[in-house]
Protein backbone atom coordinates (compact mmCIF):
# COMPACT_ATOMS: atom_id res chain seq x y z
CA UNK A 1 0.00 0.00 0.00
CA UNK A 2 1.27 3.06 -1.05
CA UNK A 3 1.34 6.80 1.02
CA UNK A 4 -0.54 9.88 -0.69
CA UNK A 5 -0.62 13.33 0.50
CA UNK A 6 -3.33 15.28 0.01
CA UNK A 7 -3.12 19.15 -0.35
CA UNK A 8 -5.53 21.70 0.91
CA UNK A 9 -5.52 24.59 -2.01
CA UNK A 10 -8.15 27.62 -0.96
CA UNK A 11 -8.18 29.93 -4.10
CA UNK A 12 -8.30 33.11 -1.98
CA UNK A 13 -6.80 32.78 1.67
CA UNK A 14 -7.67 36.58 2.08
CA UNK A 15 -11.28 35.50 2.46
CA UNK A 16 -12.68 34.51 5.76
CA UNK A 17 -15.46 32.53 7.26
CA UNK A 18 -17.45 33.53 10.12
CA UNK A 19 -16.64 32.04 13.22
CA UNK A 20 -19.57 29.92 13.23
CA UNK A 21 -19.12 28.79 9.83
CA UNK A 22 -15.14 27.91 10.43
CA UNK A 23 -17.00 25.27 13.27
CA UNK A 24 -18.98 23.68 10.78
CA UNK A 25 -16.11 23.00 7.98
CA UNK A 26 -13.76 21.96 11.67
CA UNK A 27 -16.84 19.20 12.41
CA UNK A 28 -16.88 17.86 8.85
CA UNK A 29 -13.06 17.91 8.69
CA UNK A 30 -12.88 15.87 11.54
CA UNK A 31 -15.73 13.58 10.49
CA UNK A 32 -13.83 13.30 7.12
CA UNK A 33 -10.76 12.52 8.92
CA UNK A 34 -12.36 9.84 11.17
CA UNK A 35 -13.72 7.98 8.89
CA UNK A 36 -9.90 7.68 6.78
CA UNK A 37 -9.03 6.55 10.09
CA UNK A 38 -11.81 4.37 10.79
CA UNK A 39 -10.16 2.36 7.36
CA UNK A 40 -7.10 2.54 9.01
CA UNK A 41 -5.78 4.44 6.67
CA UNK A 42 -4.83 7.92 8.23
CA UNK A 43 -0.91 9.05 8.58
CA UNK A 44 -0.55 12.28 9.37
CA UNK A 45 -2.13 15.86 8.61
CA UNK A 46 -2.00 19.43 9.39
CA UNK A 47 -3.33 23.05 8.72
CA UNK A 48 -1.25 25.76 7.47
CA UNK A 49 -1.78 28.76 8.53
CA UNK A 50 -0.89 31.38 5.54
CA UNK A 51 -0.44 34.36 7.87
CA UNK A 52 3.21 33.50 9.21
CA UNK A 53 4.66 32.24 5.69
CA UNK A 54 7.56 32.85 4.14
CA UNK A 55 9.47 32.43 1.02
CA UNK A 56 12.71 31.61 0.63
CA UNK A 57 13.93 31.61 -3.50
CA UNK A 58 16.97 32.12 -5.51
CA UNK A 59 19.72 33.75 -4.06
CA UNK A 60 18.09 34.04 -0.92
CA UNK A 61 15.77 36.28 -1.04
CA UNK A 62 12.53 36.07 0.90
CA UNK A 63 8.99 37.21 0.30
CA UNK A 64 5.80 37.56 2.66
CA UNK A 65 3.11 34.66 2.03
CA UNK A 66 3.22 31.45 0.76
CA UNK A 67 2.77 32.48 -3.35
CA UNK A 68 3.81 36.39 -3.20
CA UNK A 69 1.53 37.85 -6.25
CA UNK A 70 -1.20 35.13 -6.16
CA UNK A 71 -4.10 34.47 -3.65
CA UNK A 72 -4.17 30.68 -3.57
CA UNK A 73 -2.86 29.23 -0.26
CA UNK A 74 -2.21 26.27 0.87
CA UNK A 75 -4.21 25.65 3.65
CA UNK A 76 -3.22 22.44 5.24
CA UNK A 77 -2.34 18.32 4.10
CA UNK A 78 -3.27 14.92 5.27
CA UNK A 79 -1.40 11.80 4.70
CA UNK A 80 -3.12 8.97 3.79
CA UNK A 81 -2.35 5.08 2.70
CA UNK A 82 -4.16 3.89 -0.25
CA UNK A 83 -4.08 0.65 -2.38
CA UNK A 84 -3.91 2.97 -5.95
CA UNK A 85 -4.26 6.64 -6.81
CA UNK A 86 -7.92 6.18 -7.64
CA UNK A 87 -8.59 5.36 -4.21
CA UNK A 88 -6.29 7.93 -2.87
CA UNK A 89 -8.71 10.45 -5.52
CA UNK A 90 -11.99 9.16 -3.95
CA UNK A 91 -10.57 10.34 -0.66
CA UNK A 92 -9.69 13.69 -1.41
CA UNK A 93 -13.26 13.40 -3.43
CA UNK A 94 -15.24 13.62 0.21
CA UNK A 95 -13.22 16.53 1.37
CA UNK A 96 -14.99 19.41 3.23
CA UNK A 97 -12.45 21.27 1.81
CA UNK A 98 -13.89 21.06 -1.68
CA UNK A 99 -16.98 23.13 -0.76
CA UNK A 100 -15.68 26.15 -1.49
CA UNK A 101 -15.67 27.63 -4.53
CA UNK A 102 -12.10 27.17 -6.60
CA UNK A 103 -10.76 25.45 -3.59
CA UNK A 104 -8.82 21.84 -4.73
CA UNK A 105 -7.35 19.26 -3.10
CA UNK A 106 -4.27 18.14 -5.04
CA UNK A 107 -3.28 14.16 -4.82
CA UNK A 108 0.70 13.35 -4.70
CA UNK A 109 2.23 10.06 -4.58
CA UNK A 110 4.67 10.01 -1.18
CA UNK A 111 7.70 8.52 -3.11
CA UNK A 112 9.47 5.96 -0.11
Amino acid sequence: MDKYALIFRHEDGSKTASAEQMQVWMQQTAEWIGGIAAQNKFVEGSGLPFDTAKVVGHNGVVTNGPFGGTKETIGGFIVIRAESVEEAVAFAQGSPVLQGEGNTVEVRKIVN
